[in-house]
């Protein structure tokens, strides 16, 4: 799945529609639904960040920033998986409902 892409009009996102939004009208929820794709899709991919395509100078700024994020994140997302789930693990054997016998 195709989460940023580079085109003549500039860096865009993938809105959960699955239309490509422009990237400076990315908000809170957008962020939080590609660090989601990112973590639970099998397959993603970025347009590499290219300054020449991307003339937009705040286009560059955001893609940039939000790329590099989501490539980190993609290649510790096992490890960030496993912390998130031994994190939370203590609670849920805590709260989880009894299995009567």
């Amino acid at each position: 799945m195709k989460l940023l892409k580079i085109s003549e009009t500039g860096g865009h996102f993938r809105n959960e529609a699955g239309e490509f939004i422009p990237i400076d009208k990315i908000g809170k929820e957008g962020l939080l639904r590609l660090v989601h794709w990112t973590l639970h899709e099998e397959v993603v991919s970025f347009d590499e960040y290219d300054e020449k395509t991307l003339k937009n100078h705040a286009h560059q700024l955001i893609y940039k920033s939000v790329a590099q994020k989501l490539v980190a994140l993609r290649k510790r997302r096992k490890s960030f998986l496993d912390e998130s789930a031994r994190l939370y693990l203590e609670d849920y054997e805590k709260y989880r409902p009894s299995v009567s016998k």
